[in-house]
């Protein structure tokens, strides 16, 4: 029986509602001997601040390192989102990234076939819409140097600096051709070449991949407003895009409408390795925390992704996205999907989907 150890960072807001039932999944797995894991539990981001006066310790940073997989919630809110560089909330979460090597971001977004009619899109829009964003996790506008604020006539100068070495452009690029060629599809590499320079390194770099290592896998390339406008218009074309980390946190968002809802996309951060950080891409959300009505779903399928990517078991995590389909299907909702009808609180979908699991 293949398994593990788990670090597990339940985070600020929603998170640890979220996943909390997500741990039930995944003990239920352990319970029935489906996989074995071990699992210890870390503060990162607010929880962290208010405990050691920083969203991360050094000693969290090591058990991650030590441990083969991080299931993470989410992270920030109100009174931890300020601040210099490497004080904020989210600055914990960054430097597990960065630490752990995590350069590529998968997000999939996918629309149950039970969620068609509860998107903006007409059900035939997105009926069977299912592709892959890889997002690069550690370069880009986010992290590049010069960056911040100065004097300026009449007020303030904000600067932040876009850039991308070819070197960094190959190593997500090829990550998402293999995952095009696991998926039997093909790429798009999503830019802005007409008008920025470091999309121009982009666009040559996954290129010249294409052409001397993965000619087999059909490439196109697509600007990043253009791809806003299919993303939309045409969602079915789509099977893996890869992009920079500005484009892949907006696109990615905006995609999460053909879904029904954001708190039904989970995310996958990894690197070289097996090792991978999982977490939902909804946040923190703090106007409905403490509620009990958050929709578990984004972390109970960032589990699966979990159990497929980290621990190669992608039988197990295909009945755990099968489960969570059929408790769709047959109507349970939490609040984020129900609209005008009955709606169940978080704990009650993750039962649910437990008792999914159990018929199985």
């Amino acid at each position: 029986m293949s398994g593990g150890h788990v670090l597990v960072v339940p985070g600020d807001g929603i998170g640890p509602e979220v996943v909390a039932v997500a741990r039930r999944v995944l003990d239920w797995c352990v319970a029935k001997d489906l996989v074995g894991l071990t699992f210890e539990e870390a503060a990162v981001g607010g929880a962290a601040i208010e405990t050691i006066g920083r969203p991360i310790a050094d000693e969290t940073v090591a058990r991650a390192k030590a441990s083969d997989a991080v299931l993470f919630g989410s992270v920030g809110g109100p009174g931890w989102d300020e601040g210099p560089p490497g004080t904020r909330a989210g600055d914990g979460l960054f430097r597990l990234r960065r630490e752990l090597g995590l350069f590529a971001n998968l997000r999939p977004i996918r629309v149950s076939p039970a969620l068609e009619h509860h998107t903006s899109l007409k059900p035939e829009t997105v009926r069977g819409v299912d592709f892959v964003i890889v997002r690069e996790l550690t370069g880009g506008i986010y992290f590049g140097e010069p960056r911040g604020v100065e004097p300026a006539e009449g007020g303030e100068r904000g600067f932040n600096t876009m850039t991308y070495t070819s070197a960094e452009v190959r190593r997500v690029a090829n990550s998402a051709f293999a995952l095009a060629r696991k998926r039997g599809g093909w790429l798009h590499s999503v830019d802005k070449s007409n008008v920025l320079e470091v999309s121009g390194v982009w666009r040559r770099a996954v290129t010249a991949l294409h052409a001397d290592t993965h000619a087999d896998t059909p490439l196109h390339h697509i600007l990043v407003d253009n791809c806003c406008l299919q993303l939309i218009r045409d969602p079915s074309q789509f099977d893996v895009l890869v992009m920079s980390n500005m484009f892949g946190d907006i696109l990615s968002d905006g995609a999460g409408a053909l879904t029904g809802s954001l708190g039904m996309l989970p995310s996958a951060s990894l690197g070289e390795g097996t090792r991978g950080l999982y977490e939902p891409i909804h946040g923190t959300a703090p106007d409905i925390a403490g509620q009990g009505i958050a929709n578990p779903c984004g972390m109970i399928l960032s589990a699966a992704m979990m159990l497929e990517h980290s621990f190669d078991r992608k039988d197990l995590a295909d009945r755990i996205v099968a489960a969570v389909d059929d408790v769709l299907l047959a109507g349970t909702f939490t609040a984020d999907l129900a609209g005008s009808g009955p709606a169940v609180s978080t704990d009650a979908f993750g039962d649910a989907v437990i008792a999914a699991l159990e018929r199985g």
